[in-house]
């Protein structure tokens, strides 16, 4: 009996391990803030909107939830590319918006009809809808989108 206890301690133990590593990972890969990737803004979109309508930039929203597997894979990948970080870092404001947990989740989801993730939303400080890209993009396609607008 003290033998299968001890089994069990030292099973559970390396399994929290592994989903404690496992959720780490995911929040490095989910929101990208280190050097030379997209830099996100953390602001709402009703302020995202001034800025843009002062600065006549466009907002560049990422849609994306949590478990989201080419949302990860995107934002590991594409938003870490150089040529892709300086464009969207100097043309654009960048957000990036769980749908599921962010306060402007579901209001973007409604007014702009995401259904699908990930879903980049490039919009102007009217709230008016510039272009709408469904799925999974490359660094050469996110420049070949940004250098469109």
């Amino acid at each position: 009996m003290k033998k299968l206890l001890v089994l069990m301690l030292i099973v559970g133990g390396i399994s929290s391990a592994f989903i404690s590593k496992d959720v780490k990972e995911t929040s490095k890969v989910v929101a990208p803030q280190a050097a030379g990737g997209i830099e996100f803004q953390k602001m709402t979109l009703e302020d995202a909107m001034k800025q843009a309508k002062s600065s006549g930039k466009i907002i560049f929203i990422d849609a994306y939830t949590e478990w989201c597997g080419p949302c990860k894979r995107m934002a590991a990948t594409a938003f870490m590319d150089e040529g892709v970080a300086k464009l969207f870092n100097s043309k654009f404001i960048n957000l990036k918006i769980e749908m599921e947990k962010n306060a402007d989740g579901p209001i973007v989801a409604q007014k702009y009809e995401v259904k699908a993730y990930p879903t980049l939303l490039f919009i102007d400080g009217n709230g008016m809808i510039k272009k709408s890209v469904v799925g999974m993009q490359t660094a050469e396609q996110l420049l070949g989108i940004g250098k469109s607008l």
